[in-house]
């Protein structure tokens, strides 16, 4: 909605283009108080020009960013307790700054690798602003352990990875060429390794998003059979349920701005994001909307603190809009489950406030 309409990009490019909203977006959060990233600078154009946005985007991005810091954290507060590092795989990760927040912050110990994949367009930008900004590239390692790779699209330092792929195309030719391939392989299948996809499986056709999370099973399996996997999780943040009225005027949006989203179509309720996981035989499946995680799974001191920072009006409408974003997840779970020490199956967020 905030894209100049005359010059709307198409195919692609108009995905790529959400990258931009996303980050915006969270710059106004960071703007008006409701989140801290110091980062973030680094990948906005002219940040301090940018327009800020209103309470109701500044308050789904607080409560998605809220959401998706506590699994993760837990993911490695769990990592920490089965006494290994883990690992992070960011799909579609666009200008997202977390491995910068984790590396910088009291657990960056127990990351043994952190990978990003996404379009070329996307990673190329994103290494050269690793490479202007002395406060990234110093938080990668010493200047002779980093590279680049690819025309400039990739890039490589002993933990953070910034890889070029289309997710679209069958995992075996997109993610195994880099992930897997190799004697010694950037992906380990004996570590915990969580996946996360923000905003993106929506994007892409079901077969091509079932593919993905079949690939990753099947390359955790195969190993757990060569003597032993690491625990597998999932964290998925998208749109759903847009077969009602309000899900349809957020289609429509879209498509006035050249994106669909195919992806959406088999997740008409809550339950039914659980299936991305369960049909794949994972033990764990879970699903919130934003509307509950705001409710129910953020602390009653933060809720009131940014209550304070902007009048809100929309009270309703900002509900209708949480009831259609969801954060799901799960956890497959090695042979060898019952040798864990963490308590894998519990993973997840934390109801704050009683019912």
């Amino acid at each position: 909605m905030f894209l100049n309409r005359q010059r709307l990009p198409e195919g692609d490019a108009a995905i790529r283009a959400t990258d931009s909203d996303a980050a915006l977006a969270r710059l106004s959060a960071v703007h008006k108080g409701y989140l801290t990233d110091p980062f973030l600078y680094s990948f906005v154009t002219r940040p301090n020009l940018q327009l800020l946005r209103p309470p109701l985007i500044n308050i789904g991005t607080y409560v998605r960013s809220e959401a998706l810091d506590e699994v993760v954290g837990q993911w490695l507060d769990f990592s920490q307790q089965e006494g290994v590092r883990c690992q992070i795989v960011s799909m579609g990760a666009g200008s997202d700054t977390r491995f910068w927040r984790i590396a910088t912050g009291p657990k960056k110990d127990v990351l043994a690798r952190y990978v990003e994949i996404d379009f070329p367009q996307i990673t190329a930008k994103k290494a050269m602003a690793i490479r202007k900004s002395k406060e990234l590239s110093a938080t990668l390692g010493r200047p002779e352990e980093v590279s680049l790779a690819n025309g400039g699209t990739t890039l490589h330092s002993p933990v953070y990875n910034l890889l070029a792929a289309d997710l679209r195309e069958p995992p075996a030719d997109s993610l195994a060429p880099l992930l897997t391939s190799g004697t010694e392989p950037l992906l380990s299948a004996s570590l915990p390794t969580l996946l996360l996809f923000e905003c993106v499986l929506v994007y892409m056709i079901p077969a091509a998003s079932d593919a993905i999370l079949q690939w990753y099973t099947d390359y955790f399996a195969n190993s757990a059979s060569q003597g032993g996997a690491g625990v597998l999780g999932c964290v998925v943040y998208e749109m759903f349920a847009l077969n009602d009225p309000f899900g349809e005027v957020m289609v429509n949006n879209l498509k006035a701005r050249n994106v669909s989203l195919p992806g959406a179509e088999p997740y008409p309720t809550v339950a039914s994001l659980q299936d991305r996981f369960l049909q794949h035989g994972w033990e764990v499946a879970r699903a919130l909307t934003l509307k509950d995680i705001r409710r129910e799974f953020i602390e009653p001191s933060e809720l009131e603190r940014i209550s304070q920072l902007e009048m809100l009006d929309e009270i309703e409408e900002l509900e209708l809009v949480l009831a259609h974003y969801a954060i799901s997840w799960g956890v497959k779970l090695p042979k060898n489950a019952d040798e864990l020490k963490a308590r894998w199956l519990e993973w997840g967020l934390k109801r704050k406030v009683e019912e």
